[in-house]
């Protein structure tokens, strides 16, 4: 059997749940206290993927990084070599969605072969939607990314974000 590992980040604003869809894929566990993650933290996940005619084990090594505005020489260093992204919206804050072409732009730039998934999280919170499916297919569509309703709080589509984004990685 193969055995491959490949760099993921996860990218979004503050508080959007990068660090809790990490916790719920990585531990199968959620903690709704919010602690701000500052710089970066690397979690690893082994998981079975199909590729062709075989199961090759993806080692998932997932760089979850702080929220930041700015583009700047550390966050190009934590960015580069990755295969992978996950690009994180909070679906009941619009903004957060808004901002999701800058990190695909600031990623590209330093890895531009990078494969990329949208996370719109929070979907448990189906009162306080700020956006809709058409705001969501439109940001995916520019940035060529499948994307997935996620809930890091009741474990909705993390599974199958992070293992569709295995099987991208493997083509």
């Amino acid at each position: 059997m193969a055995h491959i590992s490949k760099k993921i980040c996860l990218l979004g604003e503050f508080a959007v749940g990068k660090t809790s869809l990490v916790r719920r894929f990585v531990y199968n566990r959620f903690d709704d206290k919010y602690i701000s993650t500052i710089g970066v933290k690397v979690s690893r996940k082994t998981v079975a993927v199909p590729r062709n005619e075989e199961i090759v084990d993806l080692t998932m090594m997932l760089w979850d990084l702080a929220g930041s505005e700015e583009f700047n020489h550390v966050r190009a260093s934590y960015l580069r070599g990755a295969a992978g992204a996950i690009l994180v919206c909070d679906i009941t804050r619009a903004a957060t969605l808004d901002h999701l072409q800058s990190y695909a732009e600031d990623l590209r730039s330093v890895s531009p072969q990078c494969r990329l998934m949208v996370a719109v999280n929070k979907s448990d919170l189906q009162e306080e939607y700020a956006f809709g499916q058409n705001e969501i297919e439109a940001v995916s569509g520019q940035l060529l990314a499948p994307y997935y309703f996620t809930s890091a709080k009741i474990g909705n589509d993390i599974d199958s974000l992070f293992r569709h984004l295995g099987q991208l990685l493997l083509e």
